[in-house]
C-alpha cells in the first residue's frame, strides 16, 4: 500500500463511510474548565466512541479497503490497548477473521474486551516490539493483512473525521488540542480542520516520558524516544510513523509535553468536576493546560479527549493520590497507650470536626510501636486543608504522638 499523504477528499469519504457505523461523539462546552482556565472550552467526547476511543474510526474505515482476497484470509495487528479492540471491532462488525497479538503483561480487562468483540488473542513478548515481530511471522504464515496503528493513510483519515466533526459543531475554534502518540489522530484532525478552517492552530500533547514526535520534528527525521515507564500507555510510542511525521511537520503547531501527576490530576478533575472517565491518554490536554503550556486565555479552545479505557486498579490509585493532594483524603499514623478509651477519644474529635473515617487499621507488630502502646493508622474523608488544619489543631490537643503519612 503507497503511503500517499491523505486529502480532504479521503476524509469526507471516510465520514461518508463511517455514518451509523461510529457515535458521532458530543463536543461538549465546559463551563467549569473555561472558568478555571479563562478561555471558553469545549470537549471532543471520544471517551464515548465505540470501543472508547477514537481508534474504531479509522479501523473500520481501514477495513472497507481491504480487497475481497484479503477479507478472506483475515487480518492482524499488534497493541496492547484502543487499536486492539478498534481492529478486533471492525473486523466483528464487517465478518473478518481477526488475531490480535498483545504483550503478555496487557491488563486482563483489555483482553477481555478484544476476546469480546470476536477476535482471537495471542500473548507473546513483554513489549509492543515483540508483539509487533510475533504478529509479523503470523501475517507471513497465514496470509493476514496487518493493520497499521497510524501510519496509514485510512486509519488517518478515519481518525480525521472527528475533525469534521469539530468543525461542524463549533465553525470558528481558535485552538484544537490534541494527544499525540503515533500521530494518526492529531494527522487527520489537522489536514480536516485546517481544510476547513485554516487559521486554527492545532496543539499536540505528548507524555514527558515518550515525545517522539515532539523530538523526531526538531531533528527533521525519525528520533525513537520512550521511557516505557508512563501512566499514559495510549501516547507511549516509541516512534512516530513517515507519514505521520510528514504530515505534523507540516500542518502542526507545536508540541508539548506533560508530566504523568499531571495527567493524574487531570483524570480526577475530569471525572470529580465533569463527571466524565477518561484514561491517561485521553487527559493529556487538559494537562496541558493545567501545566500552563498553552496559551489558552480568552479563546475558543477545543480539547479532544481521545479514550476512556482505564484499569480501575490504576483508577482508584489516582482518585486516592489527587484527594490526598487537596487535603480531602488524610492517612494519620497515630502511637497511642494501649488502655481502654484512648482510641474513642481519637474518634470523637474526627467527628466533632467534620471527619469521615475511611478506613482505621491497628498494627501492634510494627517494630517502632513501643510496649504498651499501639500505632493506628486513620483514612479520613475531609473537605479541603482548612478542615484538615482544624482536625489537626483540635488532635494537637490530645496530646498523642502522630504523623500525617504520604
Amino acid at each position: 500500500m503507497e503511503l500517499t499523504v491523505p486529502n480532504m477528499d479521503l476524509i469526507r469519504e471516510a465520514q461518508e463511510y463511517l455514518r451509523g457505523k461510529i457515535n458521532r461523539t458530543e463536543l461538549k462546552k465546559s463551563t467549569t474548565l473555561s472558568k478555571m482556565f479563562g478561555c471558553e472550552l469545549y470537549l471532543k467526547m471520544e471517551n464515548h466512541q465505540k470501543t472508547g476511543s477514537f481508534k474504531s474510526r479509522g479501523a473500520i474505515f481501514r477495513m472497507s479497503r481491504l480487497t475481497d482476497e484479503e477479507r478472506k484470509a483475515g487480518v492482524i495487528t499488534a497493541s496492547s490497548g484502543n487499536h486492539a479492540q478498534g481492529v478486533a471491532y471492525a473486523a466483528m462488525i464487517n465478518g473478518i477473521d481477526a488475531k490480535i497479538v498483545m504483550p503478555e503483561y496487557s491488563v486482563p480487562a483489555k483482553v477481555n474486551a478484544v476476546q469480546d468483540y470476536g477476535a482471537r488473542v495471542v500473548l507473546s513478548g513483554s513489549d509492543y516490539s515483540d508483539s509487533r515481530e510475533k504478529a509479523e511471522e503470523i501475517r507471513k504464515q497465514e496470509g493476514r493483512t496487518f493493520i497499521e496503528a497510524f501510519n496509514c493513510p485510512y486509519i488517518i483519515s478515519g481518525q480525521g473525521t472527528a475533525g469534521i466533526e469539530i468543525l461542524e459543531d463549533l465553525p470558528d475554534p481558535d485552538i484544537i488540542v490534541v494527544p499525540v502518540g503515533g500521530g494518526g489522530l492529531i494527522s487527520g484532525i489537522a489536514i480536516a480542520a485546517k481544510s476547513i478552517h485554516p487559521s486554527v492552530k492545532i496543539i499536540g500533547v505528548e507524555s514527558e516520558k515518550s515525545d517522539s514526535m515532539k523530538k523526531s520534528i526538531e531533528a527533521g527525521r525519525i528520533i525513537p524516544h520512550t521511557s516505557g515507564e508512563s501512566i499514559a500507555d495510549g501516547i507511549s510510542v516509541k516512534y512516530p510513523g513517515e507519514l505521520t511525521l510528514k504530515i505534523c511537520s507540516e500542518l502542526v503547531d507545536d508540541i508539548v509535553t506533560v508530566s504523568d501527576e499531571s495527567i493524574a490530576v487531570a483524570i480526577y478533575k475530569l471525572l470529580e468536576r465533569n463527571k466524565t472517565l477518561v484514561e491517561p491518554s485521553g487527559a493529556a490536554g487538559i494537562a496541558a493546560l493545567m501545566e500552563g503550556k498553552i496559551d489558552v486565555k480568552g479563546k475558543k479552545v477545543v480539547v479532544v479527549l481521545s479514550g476512556g479505557n482505564i484499569n480501575f486498579l490504576l483508577l482508584s490509585k489516582i482518585i486516592y493520590k489527587s484527594m490526598e493532594l487537596e487535603s480531602k483524603l488524610m492517612r494519620i499514623e497515630f502511637k497511642i497507650p494501649d488502655r481502654p478509651g484512648t482510641l474513642s477519644k481519637i474518634s470523637s474529635v474526627i467527628s466533632a470536626t467534620g471527619g469521615n473515617v475511611f478506613h482505621a487499621e491497628v498494627d501492634n507488630l510494627s517494630e517502632d510501636t513501643p510496649v504498651g502502646f499501639q500505632t493506628i493508622t486513620f483514612s479520613i474523608n475531609l473537605r479541603n486543608s482548612e478542615h484538615l488544619s482544624n482536625l489537626l489543631k483540635r488532635i494537637d490537643e490530645l496530646g498523642y504522638r502522630y504523623k500525617i503519612l504520604r
